[in-house]
């Protein structure tokens, strides 16, 4: 029998033998790079190179419809904690048991990408990326039981996520975008180096230097759409304005529920925007829409 894709998958570890599974997983890659110099000399006959390794790195990358631990990574991000990762066979009712196969392994990474979606009528997904942070051990020394239990409730829906703005950096964010269709969330960390003569082995370490994030979202220029919430709306000509203004603005983004998705619950971060780019779309035949890009300035808050 053939491995499938669903019985292989990213866990991280919690104790010697138990570790959980990045729960609703779609897809999972794992890459292992090991870095190269020429090793040429000229006691070498013939023009063909001889590569030598000098450094090895890894990185691994899952894709989920679980953005319930929206809050957890946005933390992780921003303290700048470190995952024990481990990739491994799985069985059982819900492909949550390790096996402990001969090529699992695990170690140390870096949280270093992660991108929310939120689109509507769309199941809203996570994309998140680690970065080894030192070397890959087996992992087939114990099986690991899994304990994350997949649920129907978990599916989020995009347009119970929404941005909401405000008129600058000192007011509240209060105001959602008016006929929003797309909500997209990068948060994303500088990575270098660290590696010194004294580190042992060929693995690369590395810290993180700095965190920035960014927001897209796309709308209708005219959504004709009857309004019977209290919540005031951005429309493109208040986004004009913040553009022209070129000065920070609050944000939020929160689930939503009530008349028109508008009522604001539990927020999942906040902070200050600019935006950098807006582009306003009217082909024939198409309804207009418009593009805004939005910049993070200065720290993110979760939660809050």
């Amino acid at each position: 029998m053939t491995l499938k894709g669903h019985n292989l998958r990213v866990l991280r570890e919690i104790s010697a033998t138990e570790a959980s599974v990045v729960a609703m997983a779609t897809s999972c890659t794992i890459t292992l790079t090991n870095n190269t110099d020429d090793a040429s000399t000229k006691d070498d006959a013939g023009m063909a190179s001889k590569p030598t390794v000098v450094s090895k790195g890894w990185t691994v990358a899952v894709e989920s419809l679980n953005v319930l631990d929206a809050a957890a990574m946005l933390t992780a991000i921003k303290n700048g904690e470190t995952f024990k990762l481990v990739w491994d066979e799985t069985e059982g009712t819900y492909n949550h048991s390790g096996l402990a196969a001969s090529y699992a392994r695990k170690g140390e990474a870096y949280l270093n990408d992660l991108t929310l979606n939120y689109n509507n009528r769309e199941n809203s997904a996570k994309s998140i990326q680690f970065s080894g942070n030192g070397p890959l051990e087996s992992a087939s020394s114990a099986e690991y039981q899994t304990y994350t239990t997949p649920s129907e409730s978990a599916y989020t829906k995009g347009q119970y996520v929404r941005l909401f703005l405000s008129n600058d950096n000192t007011a509240a964010a209060s105001a959602v975008i008016a006929g929003a269709t797309t909500l997209s969330v990068h948060v994303s960390v500088t990575l270098e180096q660290v590696s010194t003569k004294d580190t042992q082995g060929d693995w690369i370490r590395q810290e993180i230097t700095s965190v920035n994030f960014d927001i897209s979202t796309s709308a209708l220029v005219d959504a004709g759409e009857t309004i019977t919430s209290s919540v005031a709306g951005k429309k493109l000509t208040d986004l004009l304005t913040a553009y022209e203004n070129g000065t920070p603005v609050k944000f939020q983004i929160a689930n939503t529920s009530g008349d028109n998705q508008r009522t604001k619950g539990t927020v999942i971060m906040s902070g200050s925007v600019i935006i950098t780019q807006l582009t306003i779309n009217a082909a024939v035949s198409t309804t207009a829409t418009y593009d805004t890009q939005l910049t993070g300035y200065g720290d993110y808050t979760v939660a809050a």
